[in-house]
């Protein structure tokens, strides 16, 4: 059974975001949160060896030494 969800007191300007990133997706606001929200729940997926080539690309990565600064830069911050 669907559930009825709110948010309060939300930011003007993560609203006015919200509302700019829901017109760009060509979606209602209603429709923009319930995208959001469905990406963050669903199930991780094995990733393909394209993801991970376009991700390390991003990054900018050329060599192990620099994918392990990079991992071990972000242990450190949590």
């Amino acid at each position: 059974m669907p559930v009825n969800l709110s948010i309060k007191n939300a930011p003007d300007e993560v609203v006015q975001r919200l509302r700019e990133r829901a017109e760009k997706h060509h979606r209602s606001l209603q429709g923009e949160l319930m995208a959001i929200i469905e990406d963050a729940v669903r199930e991780d997926r094995p990733a393909t060896p394209a993801s991970v080539l376009a991700e390390v690309r991003r990054l900018g990565l050329r060599t192990p030494s620099e994918s392990a600064s990079l991992i071990r830069a972000d242990r450190d911050g949590r």
